[in-house]
């Protein structure tokens, strides 16, 4: 505590981070980062840079970027906003919309930079609880709120919903913004930006930091009504009027052009992710269904902490989150085909696990 800080700061409880290591020679499985590189067009848009431009302030819209995102989407810039990385794209959004009479609906379990948020802006909450298989159950979700905001696929679990699923919310939710944080939507969820032109309180909010390997670049982007993009253009520019630096403007739009790249890669990472949730089950794990760059894992006679420090202990990193309900869980992101079987190894050589027979 300081006696310089703001009162509302003192209770604050930040966001935590992934661990990210200054040692070498570990393999890194706690951010779910892209284990592959960025499309070569992107890699080539920056090493191309004319650096002399720097001395300039970048395009405040980044409307470049924003009719690459619209031909993507098939849909208009004006109905496209960009932001420092999806959790600015989210920052903002609580501020513009959630600051309600009436409390903001929640998963008890998801994203857990949705509390700091709320918590920061001192916007009224209500987590709503997963049902006992770890899924979102909308029905759940009372129709007098103050805003809807969940992860789809959800984090850290992977569980995704059905697109029904969110039309069938949206069609009886139609008075406050629901926000639907796609961050791993490309590697086997829905999307719900289909949605957006049926639906002027949907804001769907994605990020090149997962399946487009852009992570290092910071690139997030919403897509929704003109009503509501307005309403973020509104926040973003009564807090800072260039959040896209040029570099991430040129990456994110070489990027977009790519498709084969971006396809291929996303096939490739779901395949490793299919192949390791099934050897992970053969080492006695229980593993939730994953449309996610990651897998949410638990074994039945360790404890995720336990785990985490034994792995940790052999230069591998996962995530644990000390949460109760998930507290026995490990979130593992999928790697290289060489990292998983690494992992897989690492714990088929535990002595609790090796001591038993192979089902």
């Amino acid at each position: 505590m300081s006696k310089f800080w703001s009162p509302a700061i003192e209770s604050l409880v930040p966001y935590t981070p992934g661990e990210q290591p200054r040692i070498a020679n570990l393999t890194k499985l706690n951010t779910n980062e892209n284990p592959y590189p960025p499309a070569p067009g992107a890699a080539e848009a920056i090493k191309s840079f004319a650096t002399d431009r720097l001395r300039l302030y970048p395009d405040p819209n980044a409307s470049r970027l924003k009719e690459a995102l619209a031909s993507e989407f098939e849909t208009d810039s004006s109905k496209i906003f960009v932001g420092n990385g999806s959790d600015e794209v989210l920052a903002l959004a609580f501020m513009a919309f959630f600051r309600q009479p009436k409390p903001l609906l929640m998963p008890e379990t998801s994203y857990s930079f949705y509390d700091v948020y709320a918590n920061l802006y001192a916007i009224d909450h209500q987590k709503i609880p997963l049902t006992h298989d770890f899924r979102i159950e909308l029905d759940d979700y009372p129709s007098e709120n103050g805003g809807i905001i969940f992860a789809n696929p959800n984090a850290p679990t992977g569980v995704a919903l059905p697109l029904s699923a969110i039309k069938t919310l949206l069609e009886r939710n139609q008075d406050s913004v629901v926000l639907v944080d796609e961050a791993y939507v490309d590697f086997g969820g829905e999307s719900a930006a289909s949605l957006v032109d049926e639906f002027p309180n949907l804001l769907v909010v994605q990020t090149f930091s997962k399946s487009r390997s852009l992570a290092g670049m910071r690139i997030g982007y919403a897509i929704g009504s003109v009503e509501l993009i307005d309403g973020l253009e509104r926040v973003k520019n009564s807090f800072n009027s260039y959040p896209l630096d040029m570099l991430a403007i040129e990456a994110g739009c070489a990027s977009l052009a790519d498709k084969n790249y971006f396809s291929q890669t996303c096939q490739r990472i779901m395949q490793t992710r299919e192949q390791s949730r099934e050897a992970l089950q053969a080492l006695g794990f229980e593993v939730l269904p994953s449309a996610t760059n990651f897998l949410f894992a638990k074994h039945g006679e360790l404890s995720g902490s336990e785990l985490m420090t034994y792995l940790r202990e052999h230069n591998i990193l996962v995530r644990h989150f000390s949460k109760p309900l998930i507290a026995d869980y490990l979130r593992i992101t999928v790697g290289t085909d060489a990292e998983m079987a690494l992992l897989i190894e690492t714990l088929r050589q535990h002595p609790a696990i090796s001591s038993k027979p192979a089902p």
